[in-house]
């Protein structure tokens, strides 16, 4: 059975992207447009990673959604790498870094990524 990767993105480009990709690795890839439903797939499909974005409906949505997964029984083991563009979208001068309550994600890339760069993330994480 190969491994599945949850992408929880509403940028449709990245996200055929990023699926392509995966799929030539030999993952098999979900998708959802938004945290909410993002959330109820990895609850009901229980994949083995988790791709989310920050801005999605709500400008906080992936944070938002990040807190979720971590704090439900279902999903709370599930590695989660975020990757957005909130930094230069937001023109924020600082970066996120991971921790356990406010952002409990595993890694954070900054995007445009490099699919070499998410790829080495994504084999990280599933060690």
């Amino acid at each position: 059975m190969a491994t599945t990767i949850l992408i929880i993105d509403d940028d449709h480009d990245f996200s055929d992207a990023v699926t392509t990709m995966l799929q030539s690795q030999g993952y098999a890839v979900l998708t959802a447009d938004n945290g909410k439903e993002g959330f109820k797939q990895a609850k009901e499909k229980k994949p083995d990673l988790i791709l989310l974005d920050v801005m999605m409906t709500q400008k906080t949505e992936g944070f938002d959604a990040a807190r979720d997964l971590k704090h439900d029984a279902a999903t709370k083991d599930i590695p989660v790498v975020l990757v957005t563009g909130i930094r230069k979208a937001m023109n924020l001068a600082f970066g996120f870094e991971p921790d356990e309550d406010w952002l409990p994600v595993k890694t954070v890339l900054e995007k445009p990524v490099k699919p070499e760069v998410l790829l080495q993330a994504i084999r990280q994480e599933l060690k």
